[in-house]
């Protein structure tokens, strides 16, 4: 029961975001109309150049002229909702694939594991950690992002495909700085890209290569770090299991007896800073 209604206010919850986010793109994408705007009627079209001469309701005649906006650096409301849409449906991957997010959050869980609690701390406060976390070690990277791409994008500088390429240089040169070479020859090698034809330079590295290698990497190192966590509890519960089986205890879970060891050697090494500082330490 709990879980059915644990489950309904997540729906809820979504239900109440994706509306909020609608009324806030209606409120300020969509736009106004007045009420003394003119209808124009089309009475003459020229096929080739795209002009013709239009009539109001007024009788006035003039001409309208039709050109494109190859040169342009602004969007127009429809594009802007839909980019606008397009990273909120992709922001959750993108945070998951090509941050720390997801070394944070496995280490995490690993830790959990290990003591032996089940749900506590809960997934939600796990998760709110990592974030947290994601957002204080990706900070410069995402302040270069905004001073080399979305700033002078927003001034009217530079076009939407050069904002592009400056916002994912960083992004590019995090990653990476915390992928293992192998994990790049791999994926090179199954695309099949040669070393030689990329040259020396790493900016040739494609980028949908350099994310999968990316996400590799990060398991195995959150994979790492979790077994070595896990180590001094396993002795703990082997000792607590070894007493138990000499006192004849058979019947009695060892778990049940080690937790609280658990808990008591957690606590007075300090787990949680130590756990998380050097988690944040191994991506400087």
């Amino acid at each position: 029961m709990f879980k059915m209604m644990r489950r309904l206010g997540v729906i809820t919850a979504r239900i109440c975001v994706l509306l909020f986010c609608v009324c806030f793109l209606t409120f300020f994408f969509v736009p106004k109309t007045s009420a003394d705007m003119t209808v124009i009627h089309a009475t003459e079209v020229d096929e080739i150049d795209g002009s013709g001469t239009l009539d109001s309701e007024n009788g006035d005649a003039f001409n309208l002229s039709i050109s494109s906006n190859d040169d342009s650096t602004s969007l127009s409301s429809s594009l802007k909702i839909l980019l606008v849409l397009t990273v909120i449906s992709l922001a959750p991957s993108i945070l998951i694939l090509m941050t720390s997010f997801t070394r944070i959050l496995v280490v995490l869980h690993f830790t959990r594991m290990a003591l032996g609690t089940q749900s506590t701390p809960p997934n939600q406060v796990l998760i709110g950690l990592s974030l947290f976390l994601t957002l204080f070690i990706m900070a410069p990277v995402f302040n270069q992002v905004n001073e080399q791409a979305i700033q002078p994008f927003n001034n009217h500088e530079i076009t939407q495909e050069q904002a592009l390429e400056r916002g994912m240089e960083p992004m590019r040169t995090f990653m990476l700085g915390q992928t293992d070479r192998k994990d790049l020859k791999t994926f090179l090698e199954i695309s099949g890209t040669k070393a030689e034809d990329l040259g020396e330079s790493v900016d040739n590295i494609p980028t949908t290569t350099i994310i999968p290698a990316f996400i590799i990497s990060e398991l195995r190192k959150a994979f790492i770090i979790g077994f070595l966590i896990y180590l001094p509890f396993i002795i703990i519960d082997m000792v607590v299991a070894s007493t138990l089986m000499s006192m004849g205890m058979m019947m009695l879970p060892p778990t049940t007896i080690s937790m609280p060891f658990k808990i008591l050697l957690f606590i007075m090494a300090d787990g949680w800073s130590l756990i998380i500082g050097q988690v944040v330490k191994t991506f400087y």
